[in-house]
């Protein structure tokens, strides 16, 4: 009879979190006790192939394959199966996602797999293997994910967005700590650098000058915020903030509520190179 396993565990982390950590295969390593390596392989919007390596066994031994896994965040569902199977004759796996409140997610793991007849164990064994196996993953993955949300972020700890000109980096967001009712993070702009104009339809903007002087646009109106000072930028008021002076300036940002996607949060009225083009007039 094929072996079935069927687990789960509630993460006190909200659903979006949880999701997009769990589904970037690159941080199993720092999620699971068991896996030393990652290596994708192949991957697409909705798709990955890579290849698993364990730690030593207590025998020495170092397990490795290669898996294909499919999201679709519609249902937040995750088919998974091994493409090199080793002593399995197969192994599908299915992880599904359900919020069980604004800031905890109900995460569960299901394994369908029949042993091949030369496997040292046979599927009845290997279902009592996986299922004491699961249950203590699962637990790192929630301590895992549950650190990460109180852990402390550095600004070298994320990646400096320079699309709209000035050294801009989000440090507690979704992404890195599970934010769910806004983000914020410092903006450093040297002499002469901006954000281009944009604005937020769904967020309120709270600025603040941590260092320097710091030309503020609001839509037609321009104000200088010294450092110490702030100035707050309401919901779909059009805004750009520039350096004019010779020292760098120093921002902290602060944005609320969050929008309903990503994409939607933030609609630019001017490229930075259309800016560029009109200060050099």
């Amino acid at each position: 009879m094929p072996g079935h396993t069927d687990n789960e565990i509630v993460v006190d982390a909200p659903l979006d979190f949880v999701w997009e950590i769990t589904n970037d295969v690159r941080n199993w390593p720092d999620l699971f006790t068991e896996y030393s390596a990652v290596d994708v392989l192949e991957s697409g919007p909705d798709s990955v192939t890579f290849r698993l390596t364990m730690h030593p066994d207590e025998d020495g031994n170092v397990w490795s394959w290669v898996s294909r896994r499919e999201t679709d965040r519609a249902t937040r569902t995750v088919r998974s199966q091994r493409i090199e199977t080793g002593f399995f004759a197969y192994m599908h796996l299915r992880w599904t996602y359900e919020p069980v409140d604004d800031a905890r997610t109900r995460m569960r793991w299901q394994q369908d797999f029949t042993m091949k007849p030369q496997a040292p164990v046979d599927d009845t064994a290997m279902q009592e293997r996986l299922n004491r196996n699961t249950a203590i993953q699962m637990k790192a993955v929630k301590h895992a994910l549950e650190a990460r949300r109180s852990r402390v972020v550095g600004v070298g700890d994320v990646p400096a967005n320079r699309r709209r000109g000035a050294d801009l980096r989000t440090q507690l967001s979704p992404g890195t700590v599970g934010t769910t009712c806004g983000f914020s993070g410092t903006v450093r702009l040297e002499p002469g650098e901006v954000i281009t104009e944009h604005y937020h339809p769904y967020s309120e903007e709270f600025i603040h000058v941590v260092e320097g002087r710091l030309r503020v646009d609001l839509g037609e109106e321009r104000r200088t915020v010294d450092a110490d000072q702030a100035v707050f930028v309401p919901r779909n008021a059009r805004h750009r903030i520039v350096n004019e002076s010779d020292a760098a300036v120093r921002v902290v940002f602060f944005l609320g509520p969050l929008a309903p996607r990503p994409d939607l949060g933030h609609v630019d009225t001017e490229t930075l190179a259309e800016w560029q083009a009109g200060a050099a007039v």
